[in-house]
């Protein structure tokens, strides 16, 4: 009887790589949905009208309820209710968010009194993008749930063993959906959109990966018979050796935020990401811009590569981190290389028009975004206890999102700005063009500048990290 307490599902690999599967489909299908608008830019400007402002407040709105408090309480909800019913709200949150944005951008909304009457109020902005703001935001309160929701998942079903390979599995299995939708999305939009609509439209692809997502709450309904499973043998076997686990409290979020470390992670987590995300919904239009002569899917066919690159090495790197460590020199490598590949786009791409640059610097791009996230996120157990591990991982969210709320609109504003004097912007726009040649110099700069505050962060904690012994240069994997 003690050998079944003690034998436990997550001793078997197929059953613990199974769950991870599971849950790393959901994440796969929920940033395939974030990005599926990025390559299409300058289709939904032209079908729609949305200008680079009104796309970067869209973008946002992905963030907007996160930052007023939403992932805080999405910490608690997690340390209170469990992964499997935070789980199943948040992929559920993510369905519905996309039905809307889909309703947004259809043909239909566009005749309905409630998109004249959003039309008619803050005229900046048209209701459509409105509208698919109100749907962004929705599924964004599920998507960064989820994303801590699928964190301490794999930190309970991978304790003791390969959680920093199975956390860089996750992410990247996460990132061959961006790859796969900037790969995609143009041509189901054109495609797609021919056959089904009866021209090339977006509505296409916000309709594809709107099923995508159904889907992935289906697989994680599968994972929930599993960790039930779990628990329940997580319970015999505490009940069999006398022990019990403190519960969450809330007053333990006091103990969080008075933690030194916790906001040295929590800078660095939003410094280099509002570098990497918002970067992301702009990639491909200035890859347009500083190559020339490049349509949105040849654009898209290149950027397709910067989360390839994340995700061919993360699994690598936390293999490497399991068994040998160096997180910590991990974390000043991703933003140096983070800073070269953004100066590099912003001086030499226009400069030269080189495609074969432009592949490298993408490529590299997705090292750095490999390098960060992959000593990050593993690195957060080490320095908070596990009673109050969804809440620390809610907490450092929330510092993301704040940053990446409001980069997406600081970067289209600094866009349009940087663009206001452009003679080619001015004619282009005089002229009703498809392609508009914005030059990108001064947002590139600015997300440089992000890279070079994250390194500073990265320094300064590798420094704590020798003074404290915090063990963020030491394997996970104890011998």
């Amino acid at each position: 009887m003690t050998e079944k307490i003690q034998k436990l599902i997550n001793d078997s690999p197929a059953a613990r790589w199974t769950a991870l599967i599971l849950i790393a489909l959901m994440m796969f299908f929920g940033y395939m949905f974030v990005d599926l608008m990025s390559p299409l830019q300058s289709m939904i400007e032209a079908e729609r009208g949305w200008t680079p402002t009104a796309f970067g407040t869209y973008a946002a709105g992905e963030y907007i309820l996160n930052v007023c408090g939403f992932l805080i309480i999405a910490g608690i909800i997690l340390d209170k209710c469990g992964i499997r019913f935070t789980g199943t709200l948040s992929a559920s949150l993510m369905f519905i968010g996309a039905c809307i944005k889909f309703m947004a951008v259809s043909d239909w909304f566009q005749t309905t009194g409630l998109n004249t009457w959003l039309n008619s109020w803050w005229i900046a902005m048209p209701g459509s993008a409105k509208m698919a703001a109100l749907g962004f935001m929705i599924f964004g309160c599920g998507c960064e749930m989820a994303g801590i929701t699928v964190s301490r998942a794999i930190a309970k079903w991978f304790e003791g063993k390969e959680m920093a390979l199975a956390m860089g599995l996750e992410m990247a299995i996460a990132r061959v959906g961006v790859f796969a939708i900037f790969s995609i999305s143009p041509w189901i939009a054109t495609h797609l959109g021919q056959s089904v609509f009866g021209k090339p439209t977006v509505v296409a692809s916000v309709a594809f990966c709107t099923c995508l997502l159904l889907i992935g709450l289906i697989f994680f309904l599968v994972f929930c018979v599993m960790d039930k499973k779990f628990d329940k043998q997580l319970a015999d076997k505490a009940v069999a050796e006398g022990s019990s686990e403190e519960e969450f409290k809330v007053s333990d979020i006091g103990k969080i935020l008075s933690s030194q470390t916790f906001w040295v992670v929590a800078l660095l987590c939003v410094l280099y990401y509002s570098a990497i995300f918002p970067f992301q919904r702009y990639g491909a239009n200035m890859l347009q811009c500083n190559i020339g002569n490049m349509s949105p899917q040849e654009a898209s066919n290149i950027f397709r590569w910067f989360p390839i690159g994340a995700a061919v090495i993360t699994p690598f790197l936390g293999n490497f981190l399991d068994r040998k460590g160096k997180g910590a020199t991990m974390l000043i490598f991703g933003a140096l290389l983070l800073i070269i590949c953004h100066l590099v786009f912003a001086f030499l791409l226009p400069a030269t028009h080189s495609k074969v640059l432009a592949y490298a610097t993408i490529v590299v791009l997705g090292v750095s975004f490999a390098l960060v996230p992959a000593a990050l996120w593993p690195s957060v157990p080490k320095i908070m206890d596990p009673r109050y591990l969804g809440s620390a991982y809610s907490l450092i969210f929330w510092v993301q999102n704040v940053g990446l709320c409001f980069v997406p609109v600081l970067i289209g504003s600094v866009l349009d700005s940087s663009n206001a004097n452009n003679p080619a912007v001015i004619a282009a726009k005089q002229a009703n063009a498809e392609f508009i040649p914005y030059d990108y110099t001064m947002p590139l700069i600015l997300f440089a500048s992000f890279g070079v505050l994250a390194l500073i962060i990265a320094l300064y904690l590798k420094i704590m990290d020798s003074k404290k012994h915090l063990g963020l240069e030491e394997p996970n994997i104890k011998k």
